[in-house]
């Protein structure tokens, strides 16, 4: 893979710094941000972490936290965006970025967890998948740590020997 760029890095940053103030917080540690590239100069418009053990929610992933706290915007300002995810996004967040037609999603890794990306391929999003080894490990550390909690946030059972 070719070195990231400018934009690339400090989306993957940005995501990767919320997955480990999660992480930090006892939550989920997936994080995710929405960068536009107006003009010349990449800007956050949003960062979120998933906080569903935190704020006891069902739905409150990465990438729905960065959306949220990006605010509304119009249909415009998305189509010239990238969303960031720290962990390929599973099908509830790969829905969200279709609904608003976010052309690129950039993955930190989908080692631990393939969610739908042959879906946003599917409908033309370009993914691409940078296998971070920080985001790796940081998500492989909590699976290891918070095996149940880890198989509610994928909507699975605990495997038996897991918890």
């Amino acid at each position: 893979m070719p070195p990231l760029s400018e934009a690339d890095s400090l989306g993957l940053e940005t995501a990767y710094l919320a997955a480990k103030r999660s992480y930090d917080a006892g939550g989920i540690p997936i994080g995710s941000c929405l960068v536009h590239h107006a003009a010349h100069t990449p800007k956050v418009l949003g960062k979120g972490c998933n906080m569903r053990v935190q704020k006891d929610s069902a739905t409150l992933h990465g990438e729905i936290s960065a959306l949220e706290n990006a605010g509304r915007l119009k249909a415009a300002v998305y189509r010239g965006s990238t969303i960031y995810t720290t962990l390929s996004p599973c099908i509830m967040c790969t829905g969200a970025i279709l609904l608003y037609r976010i052309p690129r999603v950039v993955i930190g890794e989908n080692h631990n967890y393939v969610g739908g990306e042959a879906l946003l391929k599917q409908h033309g999003v370009e993914v691409v998948v940078v296998d971070d080894a920080r985001c790796r490990e940081l998500m492989e550390r909590f699976i290891r740590e918070k095996p149940e909690i880890w198989y509610e946030d994928i909507g699975e059972e605990t495997p038996r020997g897991h918890t």
